[in-house]
């Protein structure tokens, strides 16, 4: 009786146990995940020395290659650098290479390394921040969105079916996976090129566009009416080629005009997806590359890009309280954090700022003078006279929100050879995000917890077994 009475005891223990464990992961985990993701999980502790832009050197053109990826073929030469506006696009202040932040902006994070970057208002076009702005970068895979933006304006049957090639299965790069014989509509290839970066993807999306070499020239067309003076496209997918430029301002353009196409934030913002099975080889699924959209309060989407002379290039955009910031980020680096933790930070900074804070210049409306202003409400501004390429811009002017005259106070915008925003300069401590890294930071208890519980569990277990088998036979 004494035995049996203990082994109701063990178990009992073990099944408290169980119950324990179990509460505590389906009750207090998800309370854990549910709490501010924006508050730090991890103490902030990564700064990366302020990047080298103030001499204005990508003023005109990126550094030489460090590969054959831009080579032309044999009797060709290389495209010349795109003329740089006397004026700059957007506003005079953001002719400064270096920082150009409002006066009485709060520090920047300490995390980024992009040595372009801007952080905008998506509706109203203001510039909030940025350094480097109109340098000259290339944008790897970020072009795509330019890409997807002749795409969606001529492709108008998102039914419309295109056969996969064995030409697009061998692009170089990323590759989603679409293989020759597969059926694809083109809204399936437009959400993969988004999700997944596809290089197989674009190559198909221009196929039926009317081929490769229109929709390059249709993707410069329609920079030069965005007013994206930084931007020539020499590829469909962001792969390095001759002459192809972009700018931190520019992106953050396209990003825009990319945002007005009915349709596109949900390419952007889809998470999962299923692209279908060709010849023997059956479906799978993808999820999508933003790591910013899993782990932000509030992410719409983006772009990531790479290639060897480009960096890590990105594009993120989310929305918080009502109001929408796209950020931009060139000549970046994955370390030692990822691009959309250090995008994160950027969002935070622009989220902080009030309305009484000044802004540093405006994302011009398409056409051939463009307009500034907020939406409903916008003036126009001569149309860019152009300089050779090489030649400087006037220095920065400041303007606000309220549109004052060029000279009133309000932007700080360290000036080239100045010595102005030193590497040593106090910057503040960005919040860190839950990300691949960090987003499990209640797993770890909980393991631990759940280790225990099986140990006490194994223990009891392993005591059962010995007390009601004591009267048996043993083997020798």
């Amino acid at each position: 009786m004494l035995r049996v009475k203990r082994i109701g005891m063990l178990r009992g223990f073990v099944t408290t146990i169980g119950a324990a464990a179990a509460l505590f992961v389906f009750s207090v985990a998800p309370i854990a995940r549910a709490t501010d993701p924006t508050a730090p999980v991890l103490s902030p502790s990564v700064t990366v020395s302020s990047p080298g832009t103030e001499d204005c050197s990508q003023r005109t053109s990126p550094p030489p290659p460090m590969d054959t990826s831009e080579n032309v073929a044999a009797g060709q030469t290389s495209p010349a650098p795109l003329r740089v506006p006397e004026r700059p696009i957007g506003g005079v202040a953001l002719g400064g290479c270096g920082l150009v932040l409002p006066a009485g902006a709060p520090a920047i994070p300490p995390d980024i390394t992009a040595a372009g970057w801007t952080v905008s208002d998506l509706d109203t076009g203001e510039v909030l921040g940025a350094r480097d702005p109109h340098g000259r970068y290339r944008p790897a895979s970020t072009l795509k969105l330019l890409t997807m933006i002749v795409l969606m304006d001529n492709l108008k049957d998102p039914g419309q079916v295109v056969v996969g090639t064995d030409t697009d299965a061998a692009q170089e790069g990323s590759r989603v996976g679409i293989g020759p014989g597969g059926k694809y509509t083109v809204r399936q290839l437009m959400l993969f090129l988004m999700m997944g970066s596809g290089n197989d993807v674009a190559n198909a999306l221009a196929r039926a566009n009317g081929g490769y070499d229109k929709t390059v020239d249709e993707m410069n067309s329609t920079a030069g009416r965005l007013n994206a003076l930084d931007t020539r496209a020499a590829t469909i997918s962001g792969l390095d080629g001759p002459g192809q430029t972009t700018s931190a301002y520019d992106l953050a353009l396209i990003a825009r005009q990319a945002m007005a196409r009915p349709g596109f934030a949900e390419l952007i913002g889809t998470q999962y997806s299923q692209v279908p099975g060709w010849g023997p080889n059956a479906g799978f699924g993808i999820a999508n590359d933003n790591k910013l959209l899993f782990n932000y309060p509030g992410a719409i989407g983006g772009k990531t890009g790479f290639t060897d002379d480009a960096g890590n290039t990105y594009v993120g955009l989310a929305e918080r309280n009502g109001r929408r910031l796209v950020v931009t980020m060139l000549g970046g680096s994955q370390e030692p954090r990822r691009q959309w933790m250090q995008a994160a930070s950027l969002l935070d900074w622009g989220f902080s700022l009030d309305d009484s804070t000044a802004t540093i210049g405006q994302l011009v409306e398409p056409g051939t003078a463009g307009t500034v202003g907020t939406v409903g409400t916008t003036r126009t501004i001569p149309a860019p006279s152009l300089a050779p390429a090489g030649s400087s811009s006037p220095s920065p002017t400041p303007t606000d929100r309220s549109n004052t005259a060029p000279g009133a106070s309000g932007i700080s915008t360290p000036s080239a050879g100045a010595g102005a925003d030193p590497g040593s300069t106090p910057i503040g401590p960005a919040a860190e995000h839950r990300g691949d890294d960090v987003q499990f930071g209640w797993l770890w208890p909980t393991l631990g917890l759940l280790l225990v519980a099986a140990g006490g569990a194994l223990g009891a277990v392993f005591l059962v077994r010995r007390n009601s088998g004591s009267g048996g036979r043993h083997s020798t």
